[in-house]
């Protein structure tokens, strides 16, 4: 195995990155790089709010660093990313500009890892782009508008009334756009079976307090193999949700399933 677990760390170099979507919106990112030439990254992608400068994302940033040199990044509208936030839809384009400019680099084997928005991003995105070796969603809705917990109604006053606009803009600095989806993304839950043969690892905690337990199900049980899902007794939500365990459990999952991936 190339970027072997058992071998001695090798210091860890953070490089500041400007990435430009298809649709010109400029991205915030850095990468995680070890000293070692390596050939494989992993791609994280923040939940809505989220940005890659958070302590939780750093953490498993750091912990997947035995699989491959690690992109984080920020999608539009969050924070020093350009552009308003649509939420999950334009997204895709985000995570696409991510994976690219890592196949522009030089890497040949590239993972992503999704968490809530960011996770039905990679799910769509594996479907609809292709081109990684495996795909992490954590928290992941499986379907659009769901409203069915009291986090989930408050996201959405959030989102669509113009005081909540301007609280996520003014107290979180995420900029999301006034405008409507005029053309319905695909869901998660619709387009999972497309990923196959990439490995799909569906994770959820059964204490999330944003989408219950069912949406993983749904989108696990859409894929096609090879597929896996893991219902984290109290995991919480997102990124705030993975503890050290479960980094080290996902750092392990990706070694082997990018490694038998690329054959």
């Amino acid at each position: 195995m190339t970027d072997a677990i058992d071998r001695p760390k090798s210091p860890i170099h953070l490089q500041r990155h400007r990435l430009v979507t298809s649709d010109g919106v400029p991205l915030d990112a850095a990468l995680r790089r070890s000293d070692a030439h390596r050939t494989t990254a992993v791609v994280l992608a923040n939940g809505f709010t989220g940005t890659h400068n958070g302590s939780d994302t750093r953490a498993i940033a750091e912990g997947l660093m035995p699989v491959g040199d690690v992109l984080t990044f920020d999608f539009r509208g969050h924070f020093d990313s350009g552009g308003r936030s649509t939420v999950g839809n334009a997204e895709i384009h985000d995570l696409e500009a991510a994976v690219a400019h890592l196949r522009g680099q030089g890497y040949t084997s590239v993972a992503t890892v999704g968490f809530s928005m960011g996770a039905a991003v990679a799910v769509r995105h594996a479907a609809a782009f292709g081109g990684v070796s495996a795909v992490v969603s954590v928290s992941g809705p499986s379907r659009w508008y769901y409203r069915g917990t009291r986090r989930m109604r408050l996201l959405h006053f959030g989102v669509h009334g113009s005081l909540g606009r301007a609280f996520l803009r003014y107290a979180r600095k995420v900029r999301v756009t006034d405008q409507e989806w005029t053309d319905l993304p695909a869901e998660p839950r619709a387009v999972a079976g497309d990923i196959a043969p990439v490995p799909l690892l569906v994770v959820h905690g059964d204490a999330d307090a944003y989408f219950p337990v069912s949406h993983a199900v749904a989108i696990h049980d859409a894929a096609r193999e090879p597929r896996e899902l893991w219902v984290v007794p109290g995991m919480k939500h997102a990124e705030r949700g993975v503890t050290p365990e479960l980094t080290i459990r996902l750092r392990d999952w990706l070694l082997t399933r990018v490694t038998a991936h690329q054959g």
